[in-house]
Order: structure tokens, then sequence, then C-alpha cells
């Protein structure tokens, strides 16, 4: 509420829309942007996109963790990759992708490549932290390794493979949302917000942008809400 008054006091003593419109007349685009023609489609093909590179990158990333985590050499050879990806902006990848792929696949890609080192390194640290105690006992009682990797290390790498959903879907989509402003897919939620700088249109630009908050949360809860419920009838079998 704070910031909502800080805003509405900021917006009013420049008192120009172009520049910063109100929190009201934002509230008041977000009643009828939704009715608009395309808008259901624009967020629904950039959550799909969006997605698709999370899922990728999350299935790929615990793969590859798991193999680190069992050799070393695995690890080593692994950690000049996820270290140049980190580092390198997101800016760079999506103008080196625009070569090389279509403009509707850039987005996926992109979030792909950045939710991966998150996830490989979260799961790899899950893993690094394990309790060798427990190991102990899975030897005692001759557990198989299915039983073993269920009952005695799912449970110690839970934590942290919900973290690394959590942080990995904001990334996800702050990613994805960049790479659709600079490559532009026919009707995705970065093709309405760049025509709306475009156009100056600050009022569309805000009620996207809040659009863009409010699904990026719904999707962190509901991609955290589906692991937990996964991990929970894992416990059960």
């Amino acid at each position: 509420m704070l910031a909502l008054l800080v805003w509405q006091g900021v917006a009013l003593a420049i008192g120009e829309v172009l520049i910063l419109p109100t929190p009201l007349a934002v509230l008041a685009r977000l009643f009828t942007i939704w009715t608009e023609s395309g808008f259901w489609g624009a967020v629904g093909l950039t959550v799909l996109r969006i997605a698709l590179g999370f899922l990728a990158a999350f299935v790929l990333g615990v793969l590859l963790a798991l193999a680190a985590g069992r050799s070393r050499v695995v690890e080593t050879l692994l950690f000049p990759y996820m270290a140049v990806v980190k580092a390198v902006p997101v800016a760079c990848f999506i103008v080196l992708l625009y070569v090389w792929l279509s403009s509707r696949s850039i987005a996926s890609f992109i979030a792909f490549l950045i939710v991966l080192p998150t996830v490989y390194t979260g799961v790899l640290s899950g893993i690094r932290a394990e309790d060798k105690a427990l190991k102990e006992m899975a030897d005692v009682f001759c557990l198989s390794p299915v039983r073993r990797f269920l009952s005695v290390r799912l449970p110690q790498l839970e934590p942290y493979v919900i973290s690394a959903v959590s942080l990995g879907t904001g990334l996800a989509f702050k990613s994805g949302i960049a790479a659709e402003i600079l490559s532009l897919p026919a009707g995705s939620v970065g093709e309405m917000l760049y025509y709306a700088s475009l156009w100056l249109q600050s009022v569309d630009l805000y009620a996207w942008t809040v659009v863009l908050v409010l699904v990026s949360i719904l999707f962190e809860k509901l991609a955290v809400l589906l692991f937990r419920l996964a991990f929970r009838g894992i416990r059960n079998v």
C-alpha cells in the first residue's frame, strides 16, 4: 500500500501520463485490457514458451546434477559451460540465437539456458549436503537402489529442488520476456510491451507489466505447489 501511495504521489507531482501514469489509471486499464482481442492468446503463448523452456531446463539440470554428484570428472567438465551461461548477459544470447532460431523459439531456449545452471547448482548442492549416516543406514538395511533413492535421497533433495523451482520460474519469466521483446514473436506479450513502448502508450506498458508480474507469481506458486504434491505422492509410495 505504501508503494502505491508513493507511486501516486510521484505521478501527481510529475503530472505527465507519458512519463508516469497514476496507479488508478493503470488499474482502470487492467479492467479493460483482458477483454481485448489477442490478450489471452498472447498470455497463453508466452506462458507456454517459458514453461517449455523451464521444464526442459529442470529435467536436464536434474540429470546433469545427478551425474556430477556421482563423478567429480563430470562436474569439472560441466563447470566451464555453467559458468559461461551464468556470466554472459541474456541480451548476448538473444542476439546470437536470433541467427540460428526462429523468433517463436528464442524465448523458450533463453528460458532454458538461464534456468539450467540454477537447477543444476541447486540440486548438486543438495547432493553434496546429503547425510552420510543415512546412506550407511540404507546399506545396513540393504535397500534396493529405487527404494534408497525414494526413501533416503529424495527427501533430502526436496528443499533444494523446491528452492531451485521457485528461483528458476522467476528467472525464466524475466529472461523469456526479454527474449520476446527483442525477437518480437507475433502475438506475444513481448510484442505487446514493445509496441506499447514504441507508441508511447505508458498506461498500456504499465498494465502489461502488472499482468506479467501477476502471471509470474501465479506460475511460481503453481509450480512449487505441483512439485510439493509430487514429492508428497512419492513419499507415500
